[in-house]
C-alpha cells in the first residue's frame, strides 16, 4: 500500500462544504493568490498543526527569517491536501525546501493508507519542484492516555520510515519528534498540548528548534548567516 493505486487516502478532494460559508475553498483560493506574488524559500503544507503555527512566537523567530509560506488549512487530511497541491498551490513557487504535516485527521483511514497518502503527496511535490528538498513531520501522539489513535499515528511514522527513501535520500527525510510529548506514565501533558492534540507555545517550540536546525542545514546557511543577511 505504498502507493496512490487502490489507496482512498491518496485521492486527491475538495472539502465538502457543509456549512455552506465557503470557507476551505476562500482559503486555498487565497492560498493561490499567495503564489503569484510570494517567493518563499520555504513553504509549509498540511492541516492546523501548520495553519496554528503562524499564531505563536516560533513562527515569526524561527521560519519567517527563512521566507516562508503557511499554507495550513485546519481539518485536512491528505486526500485535501493532495487537491490543493493539484489546483493551483504549486503554480509560479519555486522553494527551495517544503515541509509536509498531515495525517492525524484521517480518520476514515488505516496507517498504512494513510502513509500512502503522505508519500503521494511527496511524489507530486518533487515531479511538481524538481530542486525541492521534503521535509515530513511526523505525526504527533494525541491523548491525555495511551490509546489507539496514538498507536496509529505511531505506526503510520512507522511506515513512512521505511517508504520515504523511495522518494530518494537525498530528496525526502522525516522529522519525527513524536517521543517528545509522551512522559514515561504514557500521559501528555495540557502545557504542551492544550486539548491534548494541537500544540501550545511550549509544545511548538518542541518541534521548532530541531526543525529550524534541519531547515537552516538543507538551505547551507547558519543562523548568523541568516540574521546577517537581514541587517
Amino acid at each position: 500500500m505504498n502507493g496512490a493505486e487502490g489507496n482512498p487516502a491518496a485521492e486527491a478532494k475538495p472539502v465538502e462544504d457543509v456549512q455552506g460559508d465557503m470557507r476551505w475553498m476562500s482559503q486555498h483560493i487565497r492560498f493561490v493568490q499567495e503564489c503569484k506574488d510570494a517567493e518563499p524559500d520555504v513553504l509549509f503544507v498540511g492541516d492546523s498543526m501548520v495553519q496554528l503555527m503562524r499564531q505563536y512566537e516560533i513562527w515569526t523567530e524561527f521560519f519567517s527569517p527563512l521566507h516562508a509560506l503557511n499554507f495550513g488549512i485546519a481539518g485536512d487530511t491528505t486526500c485535501n491536501v493532495l487537491w490543493r497541491l493539484q489546483n493551483g498551490e504549486l503554480d509560479n513557487i519555486r522553494p527551495k525546501v517544503v515541509v509536509l504535516w498531515v495525517g492525524t485527521n484521517n480518520h476514515e483511514h488505516t496507517a498504512e493508507q494513510v502513509a500512502g497518502g503522505i508519500l503521494a503527496i511527496g511524489q507530486v511535490l518533487i515531479s511538481r519542484l524538481p530542486k525541492a528538498k521534503l521535509v515530513v513531520l511526523g505525526v504527533l501522539p494525541r491523548g491525555e492516555r495511551p490509546n489507539p489513535l496514538r498507536a496509529k499515528n505511531a505506526a503510520i511514522n512507522g511506515f513512512l520510515r521505511l517508504w520515504l527513501p523511495q522518494l530518494g535520500q537525498s530528496k525526502a527525510q522525516l522529522l519525527d519528534v513524536s517521543k517528545e510529548f509522551v512522559h514515561s506514565d504514557g500521559t501528555i501533558n495540557p502545557r504542551d498540548m492544550f486539548d491534548f492534540l494541537h500544540l501550545t507555545a511550549s509544545g511548538y517550540r518542541i518541534i521548532a528548534k530541531p526543525l529550524s536546525d534541519l531547515l537552516l542545514q538543507i538551505l547551507e546557511e547558519t543562523p548568523e548567516e541568516r540574521r546577517a543577511s537581514l541587517v
